[in-house]
């Protein structure tokens, strides 16, 4: 029985991966602000991660064979999970995001190559540049950033972190697709955007010629974390299906689904609604895809031992998710 500890893991996806830790026989422990209680048969440590103390006196003597880290966003509270876990656990796995690719979000990372999913090496933590200092006030990341930029730059950063050794245990970061599925567990409303926008007739916001991104289930994500929790893998690792979609994809299936065609437009377009109304959450006016050839085969490994283990297809895994989010908003 392993002692596993996931940091977050209150909501959606990271739900899931704490039951499944539970139900593999793992003793488990949630540690959050007490926002939220974990489930049955799971511990539960109340601490605020970025207070190095506190979290070390709240932890007290406890150690651990990995943890698992949901809401690592930053190089502040990397470098405090450095601090506070090294000598007291076994192995680190965090929770990062395809954003860390986005050239939009960086002007010193290269364009997308259209067609070529990038792999992990596009871009290398060890290398990046990083300033503790300016992620522990919020106040100046915003004047610095813009929502979409300070979670890709933060992730990017916290990735640095943990790549030169602030944890001395071996570590994996999960950059993980746009996750779908779950209906109203789905918090980001991304998806519900366009079922409701085409269930009722609503033109989907789009650029004029939208390139394919990566998507992963929730479920998917949160099996893949449980398994490479359990592997020797260390760096970074794409979690995503094999074949993308571009937003028009994604809007015929959809229309199919709900039974209605979607309807596009362009930004400024839609009669009604502000002129310049920013496009719909998958969008992109630049290729968006993931490589994901290392974890098929650390997923085929670690759970299959040696049988192929793969991610849903993309097309059917869609096809789920949007019938929950239509049954939740009653279409």
């Amino acid at each position: 029985m392993r002692n596993v500890l996931v940091i977050g893991g209150s909501r959606y996806f990271g739900k899931i991966l704490v039951e499944r830790l539970r139900d593999a026989g793992d003793r488990v422990t949630v540690l959050n602000r007490g926002s939220a209680v974990p489930p049955a048969g799971v511990g539960h440590v109340v601490a605020d991660r970025s207070d190095e103390a506190a979290l070390a006196a709240a932890l007290g003597a406890a150690e651990f064979d990995v943890v698992l880290d949901q809401v690592l966003y930053n190089p502040a509270d990397a470098a405090v999970a450095g601090r506070v876990f090294t000598g007291r656990a076994g192995r680190y796995v965090m929770t990062s995001t395809m954003e860390v690719y986005d050239p939009a979000t960086s002007a010193v990372l290269p364009a997308p190559v259209p067609g070529r999913p990038v792999a992990e090496d596009a871009v290398d933590p060890a290398g990046w540049k990083v300033d503790e200092e300016l992620w522990r006030d919020p106040a100046r990341v915003a004047a610095l950033y813009d929502e979409a930029t300070a979670y890709a730059e933060g992730k990017r950063q916290a990735e640095a972190v943990l790549a030169r050794g602030a944890v001395a245990l071996p570590y994996a970061a999960v950059r993980s697709a746009h996750v779908v599925g779950g209906g109203a567990q789905d918090f980001t409303g991304r998806l519900a955007h366009y079922v409701e926008r085409i269930a009722q007739g609503r033109p989907v916001v789009v650029h004029s010629d939208p390139y394919e991104t990566s998507f992963v289930g929730h479920r998917d994500v949160a099996a893949f974390l449980h398994a490479v929790a359990g592997s020797d893998a260390v760096g970074p690792v794409n979690a995503c299906m094999t074949a993308p979609l571009s937003v028009l994809d994604l809007a015929v299936l959809v229309g199919e689904r709900v039974g209605r065609a979607p309807v596009f437009a362009a930004p400024g377009e839609v009669p009604g609604e502000v002129p310049g109304e920013e496009v719909s959450p998958y969008s992109f006016d630049r290729y968006y895809a993931m490589d994901n050839r290392r974890a098929e085969a650390l997923w085929g490994a670690a759970v299959g031992r040696g049988a192929a283990a793969r991610f849903g297809r993309t097309v059917d895994t869609l096809a789920e998710a949007v019938d929950a989010a239509a049954r939740e908003a009653g279409y």
